[in-house]
């Protein structure tokens, strides 16, 4: 039986990049009812929150599989392959039903949109999962909804059973339907990941990591884009700043960075040493178009590392 070092378990979707040319008013991208719009560009890649961990984790080093449910259409056959490029086991489930798709409107600024179309990554259920394929040191949860959450909270119990190390990086519209609805993932996670908002609708916007924190999980980061974001780990509160550079594409960057740091604190146990890891990662990964083009081997990061000066500072709480 294969043991691998982490999980991913969550949604693989084919993206669907589409540059508008559209200027953004109002923080919002609007057409025209009943209009053809000609567009600047358009471009295809693999994403979802368990196809761009999984593919992160397995570039910086560790064994892994993917935990999913894909359809059964063309989209379905090209996230398999992307799959076996990256070196990732596919560990879940084939529906009958067509796969999930993301169309990504990005306005001239850089802003965008995204309308998803969930399929049946969101119909994953416990009892379809060959548990000979549940061998692992870690889960990964990414965001879901439906069936496929319910699956993720008995993985949990799963996983407490078998001594398997949690993270978690719920999104926006999870966090917004409370806590209630993720409680048990979160207070059972080692390490949780989400930006500023997501925390601060979750815990308020005062001191919002110690209070996640509070909830048991052990490390809980907090990324805001290019602003400052911190990690705690209960004893100190790590401060970190992203370079300033210019980015092509951020959809991902967020997984990017959460599968960065936990792959270096799978190898390192050193917190510094995972954020500079996530930093390299996440800023390599939105230099180019798609959510998991550009990510990075190990010795990629590490020679990145060395190379450059990442600003971390580190306070006793």
């Amino acid at each position: 039986m294969k043991e691998y070092d982490i999980i991913s378990v969550g949604s693989a979707v084919v993206d669907a990049f589409v540059r508008t040319g559209v200027k953004e008013k109002n923080k919002e991208i609007s057409f025209p009812l009943g209009d053809k719009i000609l567009v600047n560009d358009l471009f295809f890649s693999i994403g979802g929150g368990g196809m761009n961990t999984s593919a992160s984790f397995s570039k910086l080093g560790l064994k892994t599989g993917y935990l999913g449910k894909i359809g059964n259409d063309y989209n379905s056959i090209l996230v398999l392959k992307e799959l076996r490029e990256n070196n990732v086991d596919f560990l879940g489930v084939k529906g009958r039903e067509n796969n999930g798709y993301s169309v990504i409107l990005e306005g001239t600024g850089g802003d965008r949109t995204v309308l998803t179309f969930k399929g049946v990554s969101d119909k994953l259920r416990f009892n379809e999962i060959p548990k000979s394929h549940l061998n692992t040191k870690w889960f990964h949860f990414t965001s879901q909804k439906a069936d496929s959450l319910e699956t993720q909270k008995k993985l949990v119990d799963y996983a407490v059973k078998n001594n398997i190390t949690i993270s978690f990086n719920p999104s926006s519209y999870q966090v917004k339907e409370g806590l209630g609805n993720i409680r048990k993932i979160v207070e059972n996670s080692h390490i949780i990941s989400m930006n500023k908002e997501e925390a601060e609708i979750l815990a308020g916007k005062k001191e919002s990591w110690k209070k996640i924190h509070n909830l048991g999980v052990k490390i809980v980061i907090i990324t805001d884009g290019e602003k400052m974001g911190i990690v705690y780990d209960g004893n100190y509160l790590y401060k970190y700043w992203p370079d300033k550079i210019k980015a092509k594409e951020v959809t991902g960057a967020g997984d990017a960075f959460s599968a960065g740091f936990i792959a270096g604190y799978i190898r390192t146990r050193d917190i510094e040493m995972s954020i500079r890891v996530a930093l390299a990662n996440s800023q390599s990964v939105i230099t180019k178009l798609g959510a998991s083009e550009g990510i990075l081997t190990w010795n990629q990061a590490q020679s990145i590392i060395k190379s450059k000066k990442f600003k971390i500072k580190r306070e006793a709480v």
